[in-house]
């Protein structure tokens, strides 16, 4: 089983979400965590919500990554952030010899009033494909083939990358 770790600055959304899918979606193949370099202390209402409506369930908690990051604590294979570089969000470092890539999807969580529940489908909808896509690869390739390919689907339609705001189309 290849446990990962969705990391944020605050996870209570997109890491949140990214951990729910790949856990439900995984059949087994996955285990799945989420963290925060400076945690909320809460999952996001709109994100329990939208996850309870889609039938996924589980003890979903917003945490620190120091977490994982302590002796005897499960090794962590893969290390994907999901923040949103184009908004200016600092994508935390994860020390160690996990690989690593970066998915980043706009923060739902900053989106308030109407138009919130729809950033929070969006996200979802984003981190759903991105977790398909992780899970038709060979989760045992060689670390730098496996690293090129998780950075691939960091890359698909909605992603944000670099400090320019530009979007990438897969």
């Amino acid at each position: 089983m290849t446990s990962i770790l969705f990391l944020c600055t605050g996870n209570s959304a997109r890491s949140i979400l990214a951990e729910a899918l790949a856990n439900h979606l995984g059949g087994g193949r996955l285990q799945a965590f989420s963290a925060g370099s400076f945690p909320k202390g809460e999952p996001h209402p709109m994100a329990l919500l939208l996850l309870a409506e889609r039938g996924i369930t589980g003890d979903f908690r917003s945490k620190s990554w120091d977490e994982f990051a302590v002796p005897d604590t499960l090794p962590i294979d893969i290390v994907i952030t999901v923040c949103d570089n184009a908004a200016g969000e600092v994508c935390p470092i994860f020390p160690g010899r996990a690989i690593k890539a970066h998915w980043g999807i706009p923060d739902p969580a900053a989106v308030e009033g109407e138009g919130q529940r729809a950033a929070f489908e969006t996200a979802f909808d984003q981190m759903r494909e991105r977790i398909a896509a992780l899970l038709e690869l060979d989760l045992a390739a060689d670390a730098q083939s496996l690293q090129r390919a998780l950075s691939a689907i960091g890359r698909f339609e909605g992603a944000t990358y670099g400090a320019t705001g530009a979007t990438a189309d897969r």
